[in-house]
């Protein structure tokens, strides 16, 4: 059987909830929401599309993770096996409900910052980045001791109009 595997962009709009199965297994699940946007050049605005709405649910390593990181209302990226689970519901009204069996799942960092923390605590030994406002460069911070930007990192400026349309595009 073929896999349907898929990235999705959105936020998070349910609290997640952590929980424990009976043979001892723990499973986060959230919902979150995907809204479909498009430039349009002729009014030079933003247009809604439709939502796409979907159940999360985190195994494994992902549950920590999750659980420590991840709130109502977080922009995120999330990665995995889509499938439709068919209920009835307590009045016999036959539902569908798309759910997402997440293999990767993290901040969608065009949208937030995150600081990165190592699983076993170790923080993220690289250069932090930080954007000048107004657009200017990025500058990586310089390590302990030494001045400039970081040996080998090229700043660059990034225009946020022509980004955002190229996104929508």
């Amino acid at each position: 059987m073929y896999e349907a595997n898929t990235a999705v962009i959105g936020t998070v709009v349910t609290h997640p909830a952590r929980r424990s199965l009976p043979g001892g297994e723990q499973v986060v699940s959230f919902r979150m929401a995907s809204n479909a946007r498009r430039f349009d050049r002729d009014t030079g605005g933003w247009v809604d599309g439709g939502t796409l709405f979907l159940t999360v649910t985190c195994w494994r390593r992902l549950v920590e993770g999750v659980d420590a990181s991840i709130r109502r209302g977080d922009p995120i990226i999330a990665y995995g096996q889509l499938r439709t689970n068919e209920y009835r519901t307590r009045e016999g009204v036959q539902r569908h409900d798309l759910e997402m069996r997440a293999a990767a799942l993290g901040p969608d960092l065009g949208r937030c910052t995150a600081p990165v923390m190592r699983r076993g605590g170790a923080r993220n030994s690289g250069p932090d980045l930080h954007v000048v406002p107004g657009g200017d460069d990025a500058v990586p911070e310089a390590p302990p001791g030494e001045s400039g930007p970081a040996a080998g990192v090229v700043s660059t400026t990034v225009d946020p109009v022509s980004a955002a349309a190229a996104d929508a595009g």
